[in-house]
């Protein structure tokens, strides 16, 4: 394996979720399409090393419980000053818990949660 290719999203309202990965997190748009056969959008997102593909379909069943369900359990972006992204966010209406420290690496994280309440993770990373 080289690494993750993509993380595949499926958003209740795809509007929402569009404009929530795009215009608040700040994830460029790479190519998107609606595919009429699956009555379903497909938008492909630049997250950095990866990409975010995000799906809207016709009644998704609702996300079970967080934060310990099996599957899944956050997905984690990189950020390099994680004061300025918390502010950032919540600009936007967007609420981080309080900020806490990894007891193995010292650095810094917190979560939030997208607009389907997927959990999100800012983590810090700083030179050492």
């Amino acid at each position: 394996m080289r690494g993750i290719h993509h993380i595949a999203i499926i958003g209740s309202d795809y509007a929402r979720s569009r404009h929530f990965y795009s215009a608040i997190l700040g994830l460029p748009v790479v190519h998107e399409v609606y595919r009429e056969a699956r009555d379903s959008w497909k938008c492909d997102l630049d997250a950095g090393n990866a990409r975010i593909e995000l799906f809207s379909f016709p009644a998704p069943p609702p996300r079970p419980t967080r934060p310990e369900a099996c599957g899944l359990r956050h997905l984690s972006f990189a950020v390099t000053d994680l004061d300025a992204e918390v502010a950032r966010l919540g600009g936007h209406g967007v609420e981080c818990e309080p900020i806490r420290i990894d007891e193995y690496t010292g650095q810094r994280f917190t979560f939030f949660s997208d607009p389907d309440g997927l959990p999100l993770e800012l983590y810090e990373e700083t030179e050492a």
